[in-house]
């Protein structure tokens, strides 16, 4: 193939109901979509923030359930897992790589992690949200100096991700994009339109657009990742009359151009379903020759920005 010949990836998007606290089923059903998805020729399959075993909606009406709490930690999964280890057989046997979001239980602390598996099974990238927004951190302690670690260079393109309102912290966005991703997985929860309360950045709308915003600012594809709930969760998690996650829908996955365009047609948002596109990643090209904030369109004797990835441990010294 020529090098000025065009790169295309096949990439798909979840748009599911997770099985909210319940972790071996939530290992079938996502085995089940990826295997599909690779079936359709995806070569990367985006899963939401918090996909397993589904985003705690209870916390936006009472920061504290025991009963809901303790069966969160119980069924959070663990680096270095079965289960895990059954998603990079997964990845492997289907020659596709993954992006899944999940609620990771590490010493029985939690943290909202992404895990990046590649198409040969490997893990990528394995990084926790730096700091869990507002309520979220009721539960989920903050990730590591290891979490500034987004992008993995994998056999088809550049891939890294961010969870929720870590779209909005211009730091942390600024220094994922010097690391140059070229497909990014953007994870979200439970979404719905704005309805006259509370912040619209929080909304389906809002979110869309800090998901655009990050593909025009970075030059890079963007996998809108959301996720459904139905009746049966919010009955399950009880947050009927709650201010948030307390209706049926919230699934509004797409994939956006590196200009910021919807490449995608939308599922009705009560809808489960995959999302596909085929990426053409001359589009990074065109995007980056008029705007590349890390490259020519910046300005570091100026403007910088200063990192510490040093480990922080709880125990140190001799």
């Amino acid at each position: 193939m020529s090098s000025t010949s065009p790169r295309t990836v096949r990439v798909c998007v979840a748009q599911a109901e997770p099985t909210w606290l319940d972790l071996q089923a939530g290992v079938e059903k996502t085995i089940k979509l990826a295997t599909e998805a690779a079936q359709n020729g995806a070569q990367l399959i985006a899963f939401p923030e918090l996909w397993l075993t589904g985003y705690p909606c209870w916390i936006w009406s009472r920061p504290v359930d025991p009963d809901l709490g303790l069966k969160y930690i119980k069924n959070s999964i663990r680096d270095g897992s079965p289960e895990l280890q059954a998603f990079q057989t997964c990845a492997r046997e289907n020659s596709i790589a993954i992006s899944l979001g999940c609620s990771e239980n590490d010493n029985n602390s939690l943290y909202i992690s992404q895990f990046l598996i590649d198409q040969n099974g490997k893990i990528a990238i394995h990084r926790r949200k730096i700091k869990p927004t507002h309520m979220e951190r009721t539960i989920f302690g903050d990730g590591s100096e290891r979490s500034l670690e987004i992008v993995a260079e994998l056999p088809f393109a550049r891939v890294g991700g961010l969870s929720c309102w870590e779209h909005v912290q211009p730091l942390l966005k600024y220094h994922s994009i010097t690391q140059r991703p070229e497909i990014h997985v953007a994870g979200w929860p439970v979404l719905h339109e704005f309805g006259g309360e509370g912040l619209w950045s929080m909304s389906s709308d809002g979110c869309e657009n800090l998901s655009r915003t990050y593909a025009v600012e970075s030059g890079a594809f963007v996998l809108h990742a959301t996720t459904v709930i139905s009746e049966k969760g919010i009955e399950l998690l009880r947050t009927a009359g709650a201010p948030l996650m307390s209706t049926p829908g919230g699934g509004y996955s797409a994939v956006y151009g590196p200009d910021g365009r919807r490449l995608t047609e939308p599922l009705p948002e009560k809808e489960e379903g995959l999302v596909y596109a085929d990426l053409n990643l001359d589009m990074i090209l065109n995007s980056r020759m008029f705007l590349d904030s890390v490259g020519h369109y910046s300005r570091p004797d100026i403007l910088w920005l200063g990192v510490d990835s040093l480990a922080k441990e709880v125990l140190r010294g001799n």
